[in-house]
């Protein structure tokens, strides 16, 4: 991004598959493994993991942008958030039917699961359930 607003931040957000959000925004909110964390333009320097839940990109006072994440990497900076997704879907794309379905076959996997698979459905278990909360938060209006 060339000839960035020293007023917004430089955001990007990918997966191992594709580039998923490219812009300048005024505010990013990432679901940090130790909690929701704001990145304005001025942050300092931070490097944090991912828990699953919604990345909210703020444009103009209002939410512009919601994109669940499954996990993963975020890096702050004075001028740049950049996060790094295992796996990421715009919210507005999420079925409730299909998360809800993912949600009772992690439930079912982890009830089932010994020592050796226990820590995977345990994260399936984690990813589903905040997939599920993410489309409770969801309308279907833009924001």
């Amino acid at each position: 991004m060339a000839d960035s607003n020293p007023n917004k931040v430089a955001f990007d957000l990918a997966t191992p598959a594709r580039l998923m959000a490219s812009e300048e925004a005024d505010m990013i909110v990432v679901p940090g493994a130790d909690g929701d964390f704001g990145v304005l333009p001025g942050h300092t320097p931070l490097i944090s993991r991912l828990r699953p839940g919604i990345v909210d990109v703020h444009n103009g006072g209002k939410v512009t942008e919601r994109i669940f994440v499954e996990g993963g990497f975020a890096e702050a900076t004075a001028e740049r958030c950049t996060v790094l997704a295992d796996a990421a879907v715009p919210v507005s794309e999420i079925s409730a039917d299909d998360a809800s379905a993912r949600l009772a076959k992690a439930k079912e996997a982890h009830a089932a699961a010994d020592e050796l698979t226990r820590f995977e459905a345990e994260v399936e278990l984690r990813v589903s359930e905040a997939l599920v909360a993410a489309t409770f938060g969801h309308s279907t209006e833009k924001h």
